[in-house]
This record gives C-alpha cells, sequence and structure tokens, in this order.
C-alpha cells in the first residue's frame, strides 16, 4: 500500500484521467472476443471503425 501512495495522490489531485482511453481498450476487447473465430480481420476492423 505504502508503494502506490504516490500513484494514489496523482490519481486524485491530477485534473485530467485516462478513463475515456481506458473505455476505448475495453470496448476493443469485448469486440474482439465476441468475434473470435468467427470473422476476418476485415469485418474486425469495420465492428471497430465504423461506430467511431
Amino acid at each position: 500500500m505504502r508503494q502506490d501512495k504516490a500513484a494514489v495522490k496523482a490519481a486524485l489531485t491530477m485534473p485530467w484521467s485516462s478513463g475515456q482511453a481506458e473505455a476505448q481498450v475495453n470496448k476493443l476487447k469485448l469486440i474482439k472476443r465476441q468475434m473470435y473465430g468467427r470473422a476476418s480481420f476485415d469485418l474486425l476492423r469495420r465492428r471497430v471503425l465504423l461506430p467511431a
């Protein structure tokens, strides 16, 4: 716990967050899991890029 004190303090005091980036990574991993073994890379690419 003491080792992470600086990281926790920085997370609580900094004006910015990595939440938006983490959400995008989570969404991409979810799509990859859903499509595993079902389709080609082209379909995966379309599913990721079209909603954006």
